[in-house]
């Protein structure tokens, strides 16, 4: 990995959980439920959440954007989502539960206090660098929405600017090295990155991660136990640092001492966020303890 590719991960690994708390707080699980959503399991609101900037969007526009879930797992929830609750009435919903979680992880004083404002005006100013349209859907969707003018508030929509800015880039740097979305859990699943009862939640069958298996394996990129080639390590590792150079662009315009303070003041937070044991500790991002 290069100098560069390292310190776009690292901002990586450091915004992620800020944008995660989203799906795992209780307090948003609060806010969905006002909503009319069913918090019995977090697929309902995830859905919800993390769709609503695209608009009303159908089952096959998430199933493209998303990419690693499976149709028939998206189709539970979109587009019956809109009818619980409209694409703006949730925009509005996750603001008030990101307030809500940051309120009750790091405190009032710390959420309006300068190290918050400071960390704000940096990840928006990297935010704001993204291109728009270049790669995806999600990235691009959530740049258009307004900022919210609370410190912390803009801090969470610039990690999730950033993050699906990331994203966008890598479904791009996925397709390219030719990995449809099963086949992009089994070979993650391959490298190590989480056991694949942890990818079951992208709802693909037994028969679709065998089939996505075998063509793995007539690729030569997986080996007859399910582990990964040497072949389909270097596929991954070229996946994950065209990842990183997409994603590099808005860290580019922040200039680096713009990014090592960002780093600096999302350190306490992070390490407050992985403390807490909300977010879990196996998952299907590939980064460690979210």
């Amino acid at each position: 990995m290069t100098g560069e590719a390292a310190r776009v991960r690292q901002m990586w690994h450091l915004l992620e959980p800020l944008h995660a708390v989203l799906y795992y707080a209780p307090e948003a699980f609060r806010e969905a439920a006002a909503l009319g959503y069913d918090t019995e399991e977090r697929w309902a609101s995830y859905f919800a959440w993390r769709a609503a900037p695209l608009g009303a969007a159908g089952a096959d526009e998430v199933v493209r954007t998303f990419h690693s879930f499976a149709p028939a797992a998206v189709a539970r929830y979109v587009p019956a989502s809109w009818a619980t609750a409209p694409p703006q009435a949730v925009l509005a919903a996750r603001l008030r539960a990101v307030d809500r979680s940051y309120r009750a992880l790091f405190g009032d004083r710390r959420v309006e206090g300068a190290g918050f404002a400071e960390a704000a005006a940096l990840a928006r100013r990297a935010a704001e660098s993204t291109t728009p349209g270049a790669l995806g859907a999600l990235g691009p969707a959530n740049s258009a929405l307004p900022w919210p003018d609370a410190p912390h508030l803009a801090l969470w929509q610039a990690a999730t600017v950033l993050r699906e800015h990331r994203g966008d880039g890598h479904i791009a740097a996925l397709q390219a090295a030719g990995l449809d979305p099963v086949e992009t859990l089994v070979s993650f699943a391959a490298v190590g990155a989480a056991r694949p009862e942890v990818f079951a939640s992208r709802g693909w069958g037994e028969q679709e991660w065998g089939a996505a298996r075998r063509r793995l394996q007539e690729r030569g990129l997986l080996a007859a136990d399910g582990t990964a080639t040497e072949a389909g390590r270097e596929l991954r590792a070229k996946v994950e640092l065209r990842t990183d150079e997409e994603a590099a662009a808005p860290w580019r315009a922040l200039g680096e001492e713009g990014r090592v303070r960002l780093a600096e003041l999302l350190g306490e937070p992070w390490l407050e966020i992985i403390g807490s044991g909300m977010l879990p500790g196996e998952n299907t991002l590939g980064i460690g303890k979210v």
